[in-house]
């Protein structure tokens, strides 16, 4: 099992093959995202907190999900250019992933061993935030409803 965030890749959404050590010093936000659910909205929040705080050494990675609701279903370039247009979203953004069940992304599966939800382990909806230190270590984790602009205090307090 990896012990660290540091050791993960992920495919971006333009077909990227990422290293998360690349991460290594920034503080991450990391989240399941959805272009059809009711929080979608939280992108502009997320995109607010980015611009604000990248240059600072946040960096925010949205990873696209169909699990609920079936709230994510169109193609990357239909998720990219929906982020895009709607939003304005220049965070990172990955392809489309699994967050629970046997084919969940091995970056949730690390998260969500590191930051046990409530009840039980699982993501419970879109949106659903994981915050990792600049060390690479799961240190806090919101839920769907956590707007984004409440997550400042912790971001600051990592970035300090």
């Amino acid at each position: 099992m990896n012990s660290n965030f540091h050791q993960f890749t992920a495919t971006s959404l333009q077909g990227k093959e990422i290293n998360t050590e690349s991460y290594k010093g920034k503080v991450v936000l990391v989240l399941n995202t959805a272009s059809k659910c009711g929080f979608t909205p939280q992108y502009e929040g997320l995109e607010k907190l980015y611009k604000e705080y990248k240059d600072k050494g946040l960096v925010i990675l949205g990873f696209p999900c169909n699990q609920f609701g079936n709230q994510e279903p169109g193609s990357e370039k239909e998720i990219s250019e929906g982020c895009l247009i709607n939003y304005g979203v220049s965070f990172p953004m990955f392809s489309k992933v699994e967050v629970n069940g046997p084919n969940a992304h091995p970056i949730f599966k690390y998260l969500k061993s590191e930051l046990n939800g409530f009840p039980g382990n699982s993501v419970k909806w879109n949106f659903t935030k994981f915050l990792v230190d600049k060390n690479g270590k799961p240190v806090k984790r919101f839920s769907p409803i956590t707007k984004p602009e409440s997550l400042r205090k912790d971001i600051e307090a990592l970035l300090a």
